[in-house]
């Protein structure tokens, strides 16, 4: 692993990164303390959230989801509208240093868990240095990734090295021809081997990501339940959500009440299982499978109340909600010349701001967002 590491990171010696002249003052003792070498006690900085990450409710924010890119090589008809989206102009994305550098300030404030969103993330050409030097962050216990899974297969085992940890793979239906017309493309075949590629490395559980749409896929649902029933997948039924673009129509909204009607119909013998308060799915495990079935439920019964995740744009701007349309540059400061305590001001305001729970689908059907692509998904 060395030998092939040394190859592809310029930033291998994540030490020599930290000490360059122009990122090493960054202004927070926890940073000063990471460039120096000196040891955190781990239980303390295991259970540390600071109050930066810490809304008026009280909920502690310790997962931070970043897009790398709006780039993306399929065109999901609920993800990006049909005229396609204006993408940011690649100087106003963050560089691969500003992603550490950010990555660092929350790492080091508490997040424990970071997933790698898009468009799709696979297609930002050093992916491979960024999860590299991000699972080099002390205290960061998983380093994830939501991927559309055309071109996960042949990336992965070079991934899984760098330091990923978890996987989401995208794929609405097993019907190929389906596929085609929902992503706009083809490449069904390559979802399914990166599957089975993932699967093959030791990734258990390999999460399946189905958006479910009342007349395009809600009859194919226990057929995505038997690829539990041997193999180490859990399958995760989304309600259809709202974006900007994406036509959005509550006639398409499967809910989950209807939803848990059909699987549990196939498969009597589906328990629930004892999920952990921050956990955007309810999750379920049936006799004799291996893999397990969840349901992410944000319209008909959201889960804001242990919502702990925060997102990061490709463009640098936080967001602290997925439907709130509120978001607030973190990139202008820092190319300003920001130290982390003024980067943390801005943060904090921002994770005070964030609402109780979101509007309801039919206020977000109506509110002003952006495109799924954009927001990462």
């Amino acid at each position: 692993m060395k030998r092939y590491v040394s190859r592809i990171s310029p930033f291998r010696n994540f030490n020599f990164f930290w000490l360059n002249s122009s990122y090493r003052n960054f202004g927070s003792k926890a940073t000063e303390d990471l460039i120096n070498g000196e040891e955190f006690n781990d239980k303390e900085k295991g259970n540390r959230v600071s109050d930066m990450l810490i809304d008026s409710f009280g909920r502690k924010h310790n997962y931070l989801r970043i897009s790398l890119t709006e780039r993306c090589n399929l065109r999901c008809q609920y993800c990006m509208p049909a005229e396609g989206v204006e993408l940011t102009p690649s100087p106003q994305l963050l560089t691969h240093r500003e992603i550490i550098r950010l990555s660092n300030l929350f790492v080091t404030s508490g997040v424990e868990k970071i997933r790698l969103t898009g468009g799709e993330p696979t297609v930002r050409k050093d992916i491979q240095d960024i999860c590299l030097d991000l699972s080099s962050l002390k205290g960061l216990k998983t380093l994830s990734i939501t991927t559309n899974g055309i071109t996960l297969a042949r990336k992965l085992p070079v991934l899984k090295q760098c330091g990923v940890t978890n996987l989401n793979i995208s794929l609405d239906t097993l019907v190929a021809s389906k596929f085609e017309f929902m992503t706009r493309r083809k490449g069904h075949h390559k979802v399914m081997e990166s599957i089975n590629a993932a699967i093959d490395l030791g990734y258990n559980p390999v999460k399946v990501n189905c958006v479910v749409m009342r007349g395009f896929n809600d009859d194919e649902m226990c057929d995505f339940v038997d690829l539990t029933h041997e193999k180490p997948i859990n399958v995760r039924f989304i309600e259809f959500m709202p974006f900007d673009g994406n036509v959005w129509n509550f006639k398409k909204l499967v809910p989950y009440a209807e939803m848990l009607d059909i699987v549990t119909k196939k498969f009597p013998t589906l328990k629930r299982l004892h999920d952990h308060p921050t956990e955007t799915a309810k999750n379920f495990r049936i006799d004799g499978h291996t893999g397990t079935v969840s349901f992410v439920t944000s319209m008909t019964e959201h889960f804001c109340a242990g919502c702990n995740r925060l997102r990061l744009l490709a463009d640098g701007n936080l967001k602290v909600c997925l439907f709130g349309p509120s978001e607030v540059s973190l990139r202008d400061p820092l190319r300003s010349g920001a130290g982390d305590d003024e980067l943390s001001e801005i943060i904090g305001a921002a994770v005070k701001r964030k609402k109780g729970a979101h509007a309801g689908m039919f206020d977000i059907a109506k509110t002003a967002n952006r495109p799924m692509i954009h927001i990462g998904g």
